[in-house]
C-alpha cells in the first residue's frame, strides 16, 4: 500500500475530511444574498418579516407617488411583484398574507375616498402569488426529502470508507505480524462498538464510557506505553483523565501539540511538525472526533515504541479512536432499539435508528421485510438463495432456531411499492432456481414500515409475527 493511497484513505476516513466539509453545507453553494432572498428554512418570525417588508415597499411607493402608493396607474402591478417574492420566499400561505396587506392598504388609502374596487387587479395578483407560493412549497418539500436522503447516504459513505480503510490495513498487518497479534481487526472494531453501546455506561451518563478498556486495547494494538484519555468540553481540555495506561499525569493545555490538536481537530505528533514537537512534552495527541465533527476527547501519548511512530500505526490509532467516538455518539440510538430487542446486532440497531431519525425529520419511509423459512433441505436452500440475493444497501439480520430460519432485511428509502418489487424479484429467483415460490416453499412473508418514534418496538412486533409460524 503506497503512501499516497494511504494518505487519501486516511483523509477520507477522518471525520474532518472532505466528506465532513460537504456535510457542513447541506443547502449547497449558495451565496449570502441567495440565502437572504430565499432562505432554506422558514423562521418563526416569517409573518412579521412579510408584514414589515410589504409595509416598507408601500411606504417607498408612497414617497415616490403619494397619490398612488399601490402603483395601480403604472400599467404593471409592481406591488404584486413584491408579494410574489414573498410567496416564493416563504410559500403560498405567507404569500396570501402579503396580498392581504395590499388589500388592507387599498381600503385604507383608496376605499375611504370612494374609489371603485379594482377586482381584476386583486384577483390576478392573488392568483399569481398562490401559484408562485405553491411551486415554492412543492420544491421545499422535495429539497427537504433530498437533504434527508443525502444525509443518510453520506453517513453510509463515511462508514463504508472507514471499513474499506480498516480492511486494507488489516490485510497488510496480517501479512506482516499475524502471529503476534492477539485478535483480528474485525474483532477489534466489534469490541469497541460493543463497549460504547453497553447499557451500564449509557445509564451512568459518562462522557466517554468504557474509555479504560478502549485505551488498553488501543495501547496493545499500537504499542503505546504511557498515555491518558481526557474529555474535551466547549473546546477546552478537562484535566481529569477518564482512562490511562502506564503512569498517570496531568496534561499541560498550553503544550504546542495539545493546542494544535484542539485548534485543528486532527492528529498531531512530533514527526508531523519538528518545530512544534521540539517544545512539546508529548509524542502524540489524537482527537476523539465523531462523524458530526464533534471533538469529544483527546488521547495524549507520553511514551511509545520508537518503531511504532510511523504513518500506518498512527493512522490505525486514529481510525480506532474515530470508531470509538462514533460509538459514543451513537450509543443512544443503539440503546433505544436494544431496550426492546436485546439480541439485535449493533450494526442492524444503528441502521434502524438512523432510518427512524431520517423518517422523523424528512418523512422518507424505510421498511422491514422478514422471510421465515422452515428447517430442512428445501427450506435451507431457499434461505441461502434469498440471503445471496439481498440488495447492497440493505442490512440483513439472520436468526436461526431448530424449526425455522428468519431473514430480516432492513431496506432504506423503500416504501410499499419497493417491498413488492423486492419480493417479486426474490420469488422469481427462487422459481427459476428451484421451481418453488413462497407458497409452495412454505415461506412466510412479513413486512412493516420503520417506526419513526419507537423503532425498537416496531422490530419487536415484527419478530412476534414471525414467531407465530414456529
Amino acid at each position: 500500500m503506497n503512501t499516497a493511497t494511504q494518505q487519501d484513505a486516511a483523509l477520507d476516513a477522518k471525520p474532518g475530511g472532505p466528506e465532513q466539509v460537504r456535510r457542513s453545507e447541506p443547502f449547497g453553494n449558495v451565496s449570502t444574498y441567495g440565502r437572504l432572498i430565499a432562505p432554506a428554512v422558514a423562521r418563526p418570525v416569517a409573518v412579521f418579516e412579510v408584514i414589515t417588508g410589504m409595509a416598507l415597499a408601500v411606504a417607498i411607493a408612497w414617497l415616490l407617488r403619494p397619490g398612488d402608493p399601490l402603483l395601480i396607474g403604472l400599467g404593471f402591478p409592481w406591488m404584486w411583484l413584491v408579494a410574489l417574492v414573498m410567496a416564493l420566499r416563504y410559500g403560498a400561505l405567507l404569500g396570501v398574507v402579503a396580498g392581504l396587506v395590499l388589500a388592507a392598504v387599498w381600503y385604507g388609502l383608496y376605499g375611504l375616498h370612494g374609489e371603485p374596487f379594482p377586482a381584476m387587479f386583486f384577483v390576478g395578483g392573488f392568483t399569481m402569488i398562490v401559484v408562485g407560493g405553491h411551486f415554492c412549497d412543492i420544491w421545499s418539500n422535495r429539497a427537504t426529502r433530498a437533504r434527508g436522503i443525502n444525509t443518510y447516504l453520506n453517513d453510509r459513505l463515511v462508514a463504508i470508507t472507514n471499513n474499506h480503510y480498516l480492511l486494507r490495513v488489516s490485510h497488510e498487518r496480517l501479512e506482516r505480524d499475524l502471529l503476534t497479534k492477539p485478535s483480528t481487526m474485525r474483532d477489534a472494531i466489534t469490541r469497541l462498538r460493543e463497549l460504547t453501546a453497553s447499557d451500564e455506561a449509557s445509564a451512568a451518563g459518562e462522557p466517554l464510557p468504557n474509555a479504560q478498556p478502549m485505551l488498553e486495547f488501543a495501547a496493545l494494538t499500537c504499542q503505546i506505553e504511557v498515555a491518558s484519555v481526557f474529555p474535551v468540553r466547549l473546546g477546552r481540555l478537562v484535566p481529569t483523565a477518564v482512562a490511562c495506561v502506564g503512569e498517570a499525569f496531568t496534561p499541560v493545555e498550553s503544550d504546542p501539540l495539545v493546542q494544535t490538536c484542539l485548534r485543528e481537530g486532527t492528529l498531531a505528533h512530533v514527526r508531523d511538525d519538528v518545530t512544534v514537537g521540539e517544545g512539546s512534552a508529548y509524542i502524540v495527541c489524537a482527537p476523539l472526533t465523531d462523524t458530526q465533527g464533534n471533538l469529544n476527547g483527546m488521547l495524549i501519548v507520553r511514551r511509545m515504541s520508537f518503531l511504532a511512530l510511523n504513518h500506518d500505526n498512527l493512522q490505525l490509532l486514529l481510525v480506532l479512536l474515530a470508531y470509538y467516538a462514533d460509538g459514543v455518539a451513537q450509543r443512544g440510538v443503539v440503546a433505544s432499539v436494544r431496550d426492546e430487542v436485546p439480541s439485535v446486532p449493533y450494526d442492524f440497531a444503528l441502521e434502524l435508528g438512523r432510518l427512524a431519525r431520517m423518517k422523523r425529520q424528512s418523512g422518507i419511509q424505510s421498511s422491514l421485510v422478514a422471510l421465515v423459512f422452515p428447517r430442512g433441505a428445501s427450506g435451507d436452500s431457499l434461505f441461502e438463495q434469498t440471503v445471496r440475493s439481498r440488495r447492497a444497501l440493505d442490512a440483513l439480520w439472520i436468526q436461526s432456531t431448530p424449526r425455522q430460519q428468519i431473514a430480516i432485511a432492513l431496506m432504506p428509502i423503500t416504501d410499499e411499492n419497493g417491498i413488492d418489487g423486492y419480493l417479486i424479484r426474490i420469488e422469481n429467483a427462487l422459481r427459476q432456481q428451484y421451481g418453488l415460490d413462497f407458497q409452495t416453499g412454505h415461506v412466510a412473508v412479513h413486512s412493516a414500515s420503520v417506526d419513526e418514534r419507537a423503532p425498537g418496538d416496531g422490530l419487536s412486533k415484527l419478530l412476534e409475527r414471525c414467531g407465530d409460524h414456529a
